[in-house]
């Protein structure tokens, strides 16, 4: 069963968001992989969970390319990112942020690929 979000799940949500992007803008990241492809990496989306304390950050990459290593490096320095969080936004909790792989854009192609495909209709 998926709720729809609150206004406050999603105001939240763009808020957070912006400081993830404002965080890989300074790119001040110990693991060189992090240092080398902040440029790379955006952020389309966070959802927040309804009690505020989790927070999914939909990742990807402008090149698509090393997204799981990427994506495991940036879990792995999640603190520094609700570090940020804390510092800015000021909540009863400051939530744990998760790094996802944002997939929606592959699946739109796909869908699209399935209906460009459909055979053709003998009305048409």
């Amino acid at each position: 069963m998926t709720t729809t979000p609150s206004q406050r799940q999603l105001r939240v949500g763009e808020q957070l968001r912006h400081i993830i992007a404002q965080t890989l803008q300074r790119g001040k990241f110990s693991d060189p992989l992090l240092f080398d492809k902040t440029g790379q990496i955006t952020v389309a989306e966070v959802r927040v969970s309804p009690d505020m304390k989790h927070a999914t950050a939909y990742t990807s990459m402008i090149t698509g390319q090393d997204i799981d290593l990427v994506l495991a490096a940036l879990n792995e320095t999640a603190h520094m990112f609700q570090q940020d969080i804390n510092r800015q936004i000021k909540m009863k909790f400051t939530p744990k942020v998760r790094f996802v792989v944002d997939d929606r854009f592959d699946k739109a192609g796909r869908i699209e690929d399935i209906l460009r495909n459909l055979p053709k209709s003998s009305a048409e």
